[in-house]
């Protein structure tokens, strides 16, 4: 394995492999000593095109604590500024001696055309490119629900709700969670649920009250992207509020055992409420913590089978 630029690009055995790694890796942050010398030598690049919080940080703190040097590039402090190529930075990159390239980028099929046309000989792992995937964050979201659910993810019922269309979380998460036998159910309105994502999702929802009444195991709120959405949005927003936000009203329709996930950030009042955001039922933190521990899996699987 060279490369992590899609789910696709793994086997239903290697992303179960992943998930348990994560969870033997997870366990050295939890430790007094937080570092492995596995990576030890190898230079790790996180060059993102966009901004980033959650993902930035945890691939740079996951590189570290596996002992490999790192690098962050914004493209707004590089030569991209200047007009410099996605081809033209990477090789720099290398040659500057990138082991392995971490790419977030606004454009569709960025990570693969770096990973596969040939530019350039450094892993890459797609950490988010435009509205296609976001590998990683699928991982993490299904090593959170293993956790709290158990391991066999089979016929458990997950319920993926909101700005489906613009969501590469979404995509990543329907092709991962499917492949370990969850049924996912994508909800949103029609304008947020495309025709073409129907057969990643075991059903379509356009109400979702009723959803929440088939009592899904997980419901996962999306952000809703309005930096990829047309201004108009603003016209619809209370809308959207009355009709697909995890409300504090809705709270209260899901199960007990119900998990509650969000991949960050979270725009508070809009998607979802401060209270459906910080019940006892929200793994919201956990999923941050365990980006860590999959960052962590995904980084070893590649840099130290590389020869």
């Amino acid at each position: 394995m060279k490369h992590l630029v899609s789910i696709r690009d793994l086997s239903r055995q290697d992303a179960l492999s992943l998930l348990s790694s994560a969870q033997e890796l997870s366990q050295v942050n939890e430790r007094s000593i937080k570092k492995l010398p596995t990576l030890r030598g190898r230079t790790v690049v996180n060059l993102f095109y966009e901004n980033s919080t959650r993902t930035r940080i945890s691939f740079e703190i996951a590189a570290k604590r596996l002992s490999a040097d790192v690098i962050n590039v914004s493209a707004d402090s590089s030569s991209v500024t200047k007009g410099e190529s996605l081809k033209d930075t990477a090789q720099t990159l290398e040659a500057l001696g990138a082991d392995c390239i971490v790419l977030r980028h606004p454009t569709s099929g960025a990570a693969h055309q770096l990973a596969n046309f040939g530019w350039i000989n450094s892993s890459v792992i797609n950490a988010g490119d435009g509205t296609h995937e976001h590998p990683t964050q699928a991982l993490l979201d299904a090593l959170t629900i293993q956790q709290k659910l158990g391991e066999d993810l089979s016929e458990m019922k997950v319920l993926i709700v909101g700005d489906i269309r613009h969501s590469r979380v979404a995509r990543s998460n329907a092709i991962l969670l499917g492949m370990l036998g969850a049924r996912v159910e994508f909800a949103g309105p029609d304008s947020l649920v495309p025709i073409e994502l129907k057969n990643l999702a075991a059903s379509i929802s356009n109400d979702f009250d009723v959803s929440i009444a088939n009592k899904p195991d997980v419901v996962m709120m999306l952000r809703v992207q309005r930096e990829r959405m047309l201004e108009n949005f603003k016209d619809s927003q209370r809308e959207y509020i009355n009709q697909w936000s995890l409300s504090r009203e809705r709270l209260q329709k899901l199960a007990k055992r119900t998990l509650i996930m969000h991949p960050g950030p979270i725009n508070r009042g809009l998607e979802i409420s401060p209270e459906a955001a910080e019940d006892p039922r929200s793994v919201i933190l956990q999923q941050v913590k365990n980006g860590l521990a999959v960052r962590m899996a995904v980084l070893h699987r590649l840099l130290s089978e590389e020869q």
